[in-house]
């Protein structure tokens, strides 16, 4: 791990250490333990037709500011509104203007199952996720050594919660199944290929074409990264994806509800041609 993706784990474990010395893990559990079950991730991803993960997305490391997002609930209920099956909240603050406050905020405003999305490498992360009303919270296989993955998926299915293996290579991908093995999780395995490569931020709109053959059968599988409109979204369902998760595009839209409304009417005609 170099570059991009070493600085933000390391950033996101000196971000874990200070809300440690706030809230110790142990307390940080018993608040988690407080808050009503989230609604299934797994689940809302399992429904006919290739459904959409719309993101509360304000900036990114490749493009800088994208959206000034001053109301992330009323963003989030718009997705919804539009046909959103879940939303993903960015809370890394540094590289993407996040915070656990618009987590926290955006799953007290809507029904659907919310994704915190960020760089974690800590369980404290997972029980922050929880502690918020998060459903699922994502893990990039790149920047876990195996031990550790296994354990987050495990820490995860025990809080609750889903965990989204996000990966961009063949290894990867037989990692992610092995770390889902090891956590001995049962249900079937959440994986989200990225088609943007973290060591050079760089987009490779055919990657999950690419890693299409070595995806195994029965997991859920989610296309990250580049997915603009309605025409990524029957391309991309042609192959066999279950959802898309989608950013700047619906973030920075004029009617992100009406937006959400084109992938989603073509993720219904994807299923339909399938």
């Amino acid at each position: 791990m170099s570059g991009f993706l070493a600085t933000v784990c390391a950033e996101a474990r000196e971000r874990v250490a200070r809300a440690a010395a706030t809230v110790p893990l142990d307390a940080l559990i018993d608040q988690a333990s407080r808050v009503p079950a989230p609604a299934s991730l797994s689940e809302a991803l399992q429904r006919p037709g290739v459904g959409v993960i719309a993101e509360v997305k304000r900036a990114s490391p490749s493009r800088g500011p994208l959206a000034d997002i001053p109301d992330a609930p009323a963003l989030a209920a718009a997705y919804v509104h539009g046909g959103a099956v879940a939303v993903s909240v960015l809370t890394e603050p540094a590289h993407f203007r996040g915070s656990i406050d618009d987590l926290r905020a955006v799953t007290a405003a809507v029904n659907a199952p919310v994704l915190r999305k960020d760089f974690v490498v800590d369980r404290y992360q997972i029980w922050e996720a929880r502690e918020a009303g998060a459903a699922a919270v994502l893990l990039i296989v790149a920047a876990l050594e195996q031990d550790d993955l296994a354990e987050l998926v495990a820490d995860a299915d025990g809080a609750g919660l889903s965990a989204l293996l996000e990966v961009h290579s063949e290894v990867e991908v037989t990692r992610a199944v092995g770390a889902y093995e090891a956590a001995g999780v049962t249900g079937r395995p959440l994986l989200g290929v990225n088609a943007r490569d973290l060591t050079t931020l760089q987009v490779d709109p055919d990657r999950f074409a690419v890693l299409r053959p070595v995806l195994p059968e029965g997991a859920v599988l989610v296309a990250e990264s580049g997915v603009r409109d309605a025409g990524d979204v029957e391309r991309l369902g042609a192959l066999g994806v279950d959802a898309v998760l989608v950013g700047e595009s619906v973030a920075t839209a004029g009617n992100p509800r009406g937006a959400v409304e084109a992938l989603v009417a073509a993720g219904e005609r994807a299923a339909v041609r399938s």
